[in-house]
């Protein structure tokens, strides 16, 4: 089934919950995001100063990229999101479906080519690298994993999740990270649905929306995740957490932002965008332990808090556009094969 029928089937179910008429906080001051979760990339900080400085209120939202852009079909005739945040191949889907609009936020021309939409209709704010979020005490002597064949071992099971590859941008992206260190390309899922087929074995816990909670209280020991959120986990909740990029190899990412077309709020969702890429908004995410867009906002200070370049090394950038096109076939096999 083609990717654009799977959201639109997400968005029927979507639809059944659609918003009919604007909450009382969707007024003036407000721009309405859909998929900013404030327990992820630390958007509680992001929207908090965003709030101190432009006086807009970003309401939190905790769906994830697929849930986000099937809401906005569901909306498409009467929209109530302003804006989305959402991982790359989403973006380019979106655009596609036509429900989000074009916009160049101040700083645009900073931002490398290949992480924008020449239109503008998207924009990368930030990127992840994908690999293993360990919290080391809840394994209970356990060695920490190095690679992804290290998870098909016995002695994981029961300790092992990833977030769901059909419906979230960081499962799927896990799925690629996975299928390109084994031998596959973005033509060829195969050894990423055999993984998955073979980690079934171990019982793998696959939630729908970010798991960071899960992960800090060892609810889930080993989490597929992105190196920003284990930073966090262990520089700022002082976590017994460590990140491994897998000894196989593993991807980075982007996650963008749009307008949502017709959005209710769109001059002050312009006005978010523009933070977002602006030197100081590009500093909090370099400080959660993201890498910004924009690499001048990185201080060293929050640099030291990175895994060596040589780790950095074994993750990739790949085709987006082509691994946005493909999303489809590995999601139906996905879900036919491996759920």
């Amino acid at each position: 089934m083609h990717f654009a029928r799977l959201v639109q089937r997400l968005a029927r179910g979507a639809a059944m919950l659609a918003v009919l008429a604007l909450p009382t906080w969707a007024m003036a001051q407000n721009a309405i995001c859909y998929n900013c979760p404030p327990e992820w990339a630390d958007w509680a900080t992001q929207i908090k100063v965003i709030k101190e400085k432009t006086g807009i209120t970003v309401p939190p939202d905790n769906k994830n990229s697929g849930q986000a852009l099937a809401q906005i079909l569901a909306e498409k005739a009467s929209p109530v999101a302003d804006f989305t945040y959402v991982g790359v191949t989403f973006g380019i889907e979106a655009k596609k479906q036509d429900i989000i609009a074009p916009y160049k936020p101040a700083g645009w021309d900073e931002v490398p080519a290949g992480l924008k939409d020449p239109q503008g209709y998207w924009t990368t704010i930030h990127s992840g690298t994908m690999g293993l979020m360990v919290n080391v005490d809840a394994l209970r002597g356990k060695p920490v994993p190095h690679s992804w064949q290290d998870l098909l071992k016995p002695e994981y099971k029961g300790l092992i999740g990833y977030l769901d590859p059909a419906s979230a941008f960081v499962g799927y992206v896990g799925a690629v990270a996975v299928n390109q260190a084994l031998g596959g390309t973005l033509d060829n899922f195969t050894p990423a649905i055999n993984y998955f087929k073979a980690l079934q074995k171990n019982l793998p816990i696959v939630p729908k929306q970010t798991s960071y909670a899960r992960l800090l209280s060892g609810e889930i020991p080993i989490l597929f995740g992105y190196d920003f959120d284990a930073y966090r986990a262990k520089y700022k909740d002082h976590a017994n957490v460590a990140f491994v990029i897998p000894s196989e190899g593993s991807v980075s990412v982007p996650y963008v932002v749009s307008l949502v077309k017709n959005g209710p709020n769109q001059a002050n969702a312009k006005k978010v965008l523009d933070f977002l890429l602006s030197n100081e908004g590009q500093a909090i995410w370099a400080n959660a332990y993201l890498r910004p867009v924009r690499a001048s906002a990185i201080s060293k200070e929050a640099q030291a808090h990175f895994l060596p370049a040589a780790d950095y090394a074994r993750a990739k950038s790949i085709d987006y556009g082509k691994m946005a096109e493909v999303q489809r076939q590995f999601s139906e096999r996905y879900m036919a094969e491996v759920k």
